[in-house]
C-alpha cells in the first residue's frame, strides 16, 4: 500500500543562482521586441547604441565649464 502523502524524492543537481538584473534585462528585451516589432539582434543593437551614447556623453561632460559662475562676492 502506498500512502498518498508520501512522494518520491527528486534530486536536483546544480541549481544555478538566477540574477534578478538578468531576468529584468531579458524581460525588457522581450517587451521592446514586441513594441517595436524588432528581432532580438536589433534590440541588442539598440541597447548597445544607447550605452555607447551614454558613455560618450559622460566622458565629455566631465571637462565642460559650468553654465553659470560668479566672480567674487
Amino acid at each position: 500500500m502506498r500512502l498518498s502523502w508520501r512522494q518520491e524524492t527528486r534530486r536536483i543537481d546544480h541549481i544555478r543562482p538566477v540574477s534578478t538584473k538578468a531576468l529584468e534585462l531579458e524581460s525588457a528585451k522581450e517587451i521592446l521586441s514586441e513594441v517595436f516589432h524588432a528581432r532580438p539582434s536589433e534590440i541588442e543593437d539598440m541597447i548597445q547604441r544607447r550605452l555607447e551614447e551614454r558613455g560618450w556623453k559622460e566622458k565629455h561632460e566631465e571637462g565642460l565649464w559650468p553654465a553659470t559662475f560668479c566672480i567674487g562676492d
